[in-house]
């Protein structure tokens, strides 16, 4: 086997087109993904970046003291809704705090002024019991499961606390956005606002407090610009129902700093990594001529009735063939996914599609490797498959056709039809195998990455398997 992936070697390296091919997968992949790039503009990082904007029943707090409740229910009105205690400078939106929260999707959070935060322990959701405990400007907070055994959360200190400060429970939740395909590729929808409630009970601040009130801490009213939509809060203010000690709260809004808290996490509409590999479907062409020529060209020159006297076996041959084939054409998509990756990795940050709502990727993050990696995997996998439809056609232009109908022109087609005929070209055609480079899921998505990915190599196995099949069975 050695000798017949050594043979293979030399003939696929001493065909001229085969260095044009490869540079090709790499210049299409990096070249398209750069044009990309540059062709792309967002302003979504233009938008407010803190928001302090949420119900709030409080009372003072005088000097060092705490505040403690457990919030025995919360409304799943949106991931990063919040409910929980805050110790605040007063009511008024923008001033120095600390609040501790539960969320339905993203457990215990502990946050100061919007620029340090601290985390909870696990997914913890309601019922919690949460309490702050203040020393000067450095506040404490801690999780319980039962009110008796405690877990310090973290210590972060507010910037400007006075000794009389505002002391309470809050509950806010951000709006959410809602979309649907029109056509392929058209998204259309909007920001809508929710309104959260959460039941607290077991609250007691120490110093005992006087009595409580309701305030609704409010952000004065952004009008026109950027988008706006992290400050997004009901039309209605928040309420509060008391009965003893049990408290039931409703609010709007959000708490935090884009990036942190999850605030401005329903403002991420891009796939960085997907965009910065959008080059790839491009580079399929260069591995699909390369993978129809492996085959092809030597029915064409008849050199395969030579390949076949000096190996008999053929299985083998093509066994060879497709380890070569891939062995040369996986490290120049690796390679060219790298640098488009890191290639445009400036450009939209300085178009308006970076941090903070579209954090820079990293090849640390096992998704971003996942999808790195799985590119240079699929344009190996389209140019099995090319080789083994070239074994099973044996013409290297009507090879060449059906490959670019299958991966070009029936997706293209697609685009300008319908909903439902774009999702099932992209989930059921070898083209889902492009599905790989997604790192998030958005609307137009057809299928998830691993599902395109198994569905490319189905195809794949298929082909080669006939491939292998068929080339035992007729002349040379």
């Amino acid at each position: 086997m050695i000798r017949a992936i050594r043979a293979e070697w030399t003939k696929l390296m001493s065909v001229r087109s085969t260095a044009v091919a490869l540079l090709a997968v790499f210049s299409f992949t990096v070249l398209i993904g750069y044009l990309s790039a540059q062709g792309g503009h967002g302003n979504a990082n233009d938008a407010p970046r803190t928001v302090d904007h949420f119900s709030f029943v409080h009372s003072e707090l005088s000097g060092d003291g705490s505040v403690t409740a457990r919030v025995a229910r919360q409304k799943d009105s949106a991931p990063w809704a919040k409910s929980g205690v805050v110790i605040k400078a007063s009511t008024a939106s923008g001033s120095s705090y600390v609040a501790l929260m539960v969320t339905p999707d993203h457990g215990v959070r502990m946050l100061a002024d919007a620029r340090t935060e601290a985390t909870g322990e696990g997914d913890t959701a309601a019922p919690v019991w949460l309490r702050l405990t203040r020393a000067g400007r450095e506040i404490t907070g801690y999780e319980s499961a039962d009110g008796r055994a405690w877990r310090k959360v973290g210590t972060l200190t507010a910037r400007a606390l006075p000794a009389r400060a505002q002391a309470g429970l809050f509950v806010a939740s951000h709006g959410r956005m809602h979309e649907r395909l029109v056509g392929p590729g058209e998204i259309v929808g909007g920001f809508r606002p929710t309104t959260g409630q959460a039941v607290f009970d077991h609250v007691t601040l120490a110093p005992a407090a006087g009595n409580w009130t309701l305030t609704d801490v409010a952000e004065p009213p952004v009008v026109g610009g950027p988008p706006a939509e992290i400050r997004t809060a009901s039309e209605s203010p928040g309420t509060l129902r008391r009965a003893g000690d049990t408290f039931t709260i409703t609010g709007s809004g959000d708490l935090g700093r884009i990036g942190i808290a999850g605030v401005g996490s329903e403002l991420h509409g891009f796939d960085r990594v997907k965009d910065s590999l959008s080059g790839a479907q491009f580079g399929m062409i260069a591995a699909i001529a390369l993978g129809v020529l492996a085959m092809t060209s030597e029915y064409r020159t008849g050199t395969i009735r030579t390949t076949f006297g000096a190996s008999p076996r053929r299985a083998r041959v093509l066994a060879a063939k497709a380890v070569v084939l891939a062995g040369t054409v996986f490290p120049t998509g690796l390679a060219a996914a790298v640098t488009a990756l890191l290639l445009t990795r400036p450009i939209q940050r300085r178009n308006g599609m970076g941090p903070p709502v579209n954090p820079d990727p990293s090849l640390s993050d096992p998704t971003v490797l996942r999808a790195v990696v799985g590119t240079a995997a699929t344009l190996a996998l389209v140019a099995l498959l090319s080789l083994g439809v070239g074994v099973l056609l044996r013409r290297t232009a009507g090879a060449v056709i059906l490959l670019f109908g299958v991966f070009l022109v029936v997706p293209i087609v697609a685009q300008v039809s319908s909903v439902d005929v774009n999702n099932w070209v992209n989930r059921a055609t070898p083209i889902a195998g492009l599905a790989i480079r997604q790192t998030m899921h958005l609307l137009g998505d057809s299928t998830s990455p691993w599902g395109g990915f198994a569905v490319l190599c189905g195809y794949t196995a298929v082909a080669l398997g006939a491939a292998f099949w068929v080339q035992g069975r007729r002349d040379a």
